[in-house]
């Protein structure tokens, strides 16, 4: 669009200045150009006032609503489990027991003929964790660690179908 049918537009809108518009109303007077130009944009702008504006049927917003709706209710409203979660607590626990299994069998002195001792490199020092360690932190410990595994299990025989028949 040029600058001459952007003023006419502007001046037809009513939205130019008052400046303008005196401007504008001096060219269309004298000028031949701005006023075959705005009487084209004048008539043009009536028939755009003449057109009736199509409207959306009156249950178009509820078939919009309801394609939404049908839209949401098809996906699961299972949540989604990060796999990467589960193998990082898998593998603290399964660490866990690999470093109680190590110590314990570091730990242990047979008495009687066979004299069997484990001794560890000494560049791999364990670290000094008996007053961490107790009797009831042990105990929670694999007390937890049971409970997981037989929840693992349970689940396992669940997802089987042998619990049914048992």
């Amino acid at each position: 669009m040029n600058t001459i049918e952007e003023k006419l537009w502007n001046y037809i809108d009513g939205t130019c200045s008052d400046e303008d518009r005196k401007a504008i109303d001096i060219l269309i007077a004298e000028d031949e150009v701005y006023r075959r130009k705005y009487e084209e944009l004048l008539a043009l702008n009536q028939e755009f006032f003449k057109m009736e504006l199509d409207e959306p049927p009156m249950a178009f917003t509820y078939n919009v609503m309801e394609a939404i709706r049908a839209e949401h209710a098809q996906q699961p409203l299972k949540a989604h489990i990060n796999k990467r979660i589960i193998k990082v607590i898998s593998g603290f626990f399964i660490v866990s027991i690999a470093l109680l299994l190590i110590m314990l069998i570091s730990n242990v002195h047979t008495g009687g003929s066979a004299n069997i001792s484990v001794h560890l490199p000494d560049s791999l020092r364990l670290p000094d964790i008996k007053n961490y360690l107790s009797k009831p932190v042990l105990e929670g410990f694999l007390f937890f660690d049971i409970v997981l595994g037989l929840f693992l299990f349970d689940a396992w025989l669940r997802r089987k179908g042998v619990s049914k028949q048992v």
